[in-house]
């Protein structure tokens, strides 16, 4: 076999054995929007909360609005293990004890970290922590039965919960090829354009980029703002 028919097996291996999307923190606005669009493209999902009450209420609203799919909820330990594939939504505060609380559930796995590292109350100016990145944080804290890859730093939590087509592009970091196109598959099923952004060290720009946009929207009035890669060719 060669190489990049080695490369296509195995991307489509990685994308057929994701059924279930565990989203830990998955009952704010980031979580739940993306719990939806995944949902409508045929994904199981688990809602993990550290209230595993809320993660069932939140559940059934979100089995209501989509009707044909299957969501529960649970706490985030339960979560994690239901998961093929995990996704965390959590702010920065809760970064490390949600991700030491998940850490056995994570064997194996792809941890998709969307954390960025927001310190109110000056969320418009970059403060990035002493490892580089959250995703590299999260990578330092689960050692090597997980890996990490970093993604959907920069799109408006509020569009995503929407039915809006996306505007604005997804960067995917993570040190495995087949692990980041993994994750940009997903987030084109959710309805992303989504590019290979490099190794999780490159999450630090990214993350950055999230209070630059920040601060784009409080001076131009903005709701929205997002990026959008140009000069590639079809992909």
């Amino acid at each position: 076999m060669r190489w990049f028919e080695w490369t296509y097996a195995r991307k489509m291996d990685n994308e057929q054995a994701i059924k279930t999307i565990s989203i830990i923190g998955g009952t704010g606005a980031l979580g739940t929007g993306l719990a939806m669009r995944w949902a409508r493209a045929g994904y199981r999902i688990v809602i993990g909360s550290r209230d595993a009450a809320r993660a069932v209420d939140v559940a059934a609203r979100l089995q209501a609005q989509v009707g044909d799919a299957s969501i529960s909820g649970l706490s985030n330990p339960d979560a994690a293990r239901a998961g093929d594939i995990v996704v965390m939504t959590v702010p920065f505060a809760h970064h490390e004890a949600t991700l030491k609380d998940i850490r056995a559930g994570l064997a194996g796995k792809i941890l998709v970290d969307t954390t960025v590292p927001l310190m109110p109350p000056k969320v418009a100016r970059v403060q990035l922590p002493a490892e580089g990145s959250a995703g590299v944080r999260a990578q330092q804290i689960l050692g090597e039965d997980a890996e990490v890859v970093s993604a959907f730093q920069n799109v408006a939590a509020d569009l995503v919960a929407t039915d809006q087509v996306p505007e604005c592009d997804v960067l995917v970091a993570g040190n495995k090829r087949a692990s980041r196109e993994t994750v940009i598959h997903l987030a084109r099923e959710a309805g992303f354009q989504a590019w290979h952004a490099g190794p999780l060290a490159n999450a630090a720009a990214m993350e950055a980029l999230t209070s630059v946009l920040i601060f784009m929207n409080k001076r131009y009035d903005g709701s929205h703002t997002g990026i959008r890669i140009t000069g590639i060719g079809e992909q």
